[in-house]
């Protein structure tokens, strides 16, 4: 049996993952005021607090990589627990939330 996934991933290891075109969903879980201050590419907005409502729209990826952000990682940790929770096995939380996406990776992003 595999280990488990560890619960949190780098922006660089994302990029990576990105970059080398892997299959895994990108999940913005902050507020559409916030996704449309500043978003990553291929990242899919549902909102923290409507995620229990919409979770059907991820359910594709229940046996895939999963990665969680928010703006700084507090949110989407709480939101790779409760998929965990939910059987969502593969699911990690991006530290540092898209700050730190903006300020390693893609200086483009506004920081707010």
């Amino acid at each position: 049996m595999n280990a488990p996934l560890p619960v949190e991933i780098d922006c660089q290891s994302v990029v990576s993952k990105l970059k080398a075109g892997e299959d895994f969903l990108l999940l913005d879980c902050r507020q559409p005021s916030e996704f449309e201050t500043a978003r990553i590419d291929g990242a899919v907005l549902i909102p923290m607090g409507e995620l229990q409502d919409r979770v059907e729209e991820i359910e594709r990826y229940r046996n895939r990589l999963v990665v969680v952000h928010c703006h700084h990682g507090g949110r989407s940790l709480r939101v790779t627990h409760w998929l965990r929770g939910q059987g969502f096995e593969k699911v990690q939380n991006m530290t540092g939330g898209i700050d730190a996406w903006s300020q390693t990776v893609d200086e483009s992003i506004p920081r707010y």
